[in-house]
């Protein structure tokens, strides 16, 4: 039976999260790749699909060590990385039929709006794109813009958890679950959709 799990925060209000996972049909004996898999977001949704049966492998720029999981020395920026890294991860796990791209970087100060805006709607247009364009093959593409999510990152920046309408930050695992479920078979019917997870707090 799958394990319970419980929020982990950082010194933040614990949002209670002890209940039993629920199975999800369509991933068990999977191949997955998660980037950015060394911490925080990426991590948990590394550690959620495996708990989830699928067979998985985390990269980021330093070797993610992460029980059950295959880390992999992956520099998305760079095309031979990725291209290496893919070919690790099928020798040794099979092909990779779920990919989650979470590798990004944060830039706290100076922040432009104009390119958080560019770059959020060049994934929001690419997702949709990728959608349109496999959809035919059975490959489903989906987004998720998490906000305020207890990460180092946003324990570095300033406390926003009052602009938050349901009052504190979400979770890592919060952020995770959305993930497996849009890798599921229950999510079959959804492709090209950007899932907000942000506990009401809008930056659209």
């Amino acid at each position: 039976m799958p394990r319970p799990r419980t929020a982990r925060m950082h010194g933040l209000e614990t949002f209670p999260y002890d209940w039993p996972v629920v199975k999800l049909e369509g991933i068990e004996e999977r191949g997955a790749l998660v980037t950015g898999g060394a911490r925080g977001i990426g991590r948990c949704i590394a550690e959620t699909l495996r708990d989830g049966g699928a067979r998985v492998a985390a990269g980021d720029l330093q070797t993610p060590q992460i029980d059950g999981v295959l880390g992999v020395d992956l520099d998305v920026t760079d095309e031979r990385a990725v291209d290496a890294a893919f070919a690790h991860v099928e020798e040794s796990l099979g092909p990779v039929e779920l990919l989650v791209l979470n590798a990004g970087i944060f830039v706290i100060e100076p922040f432009s709006v104009a390119a958080y805006a560019a770059s959020k709607a060049g994934i929001m247009a690419m997702t949709k794109s990728i959608a349109s364009e496999y959809a035919g093959t059975g490959v489903t593409a989906n987004a998720l813009a998490p906000a305020l999510i207890d990460t180092e990152m946003v324990a570095a920046m300033p406390d926003l958890r009052d602009r938050v309408p349901l009052g504190r930050f979400g979770t890592p695992q919060e952020v995770a679950d959305v993930v497996a479920f849009l890798c599921s078979a229950h999510s079959s019917f959804i492709t090209g959709e950007v899932v907000d997870v942000n506990g009401g707090f809008l930056i659209d």
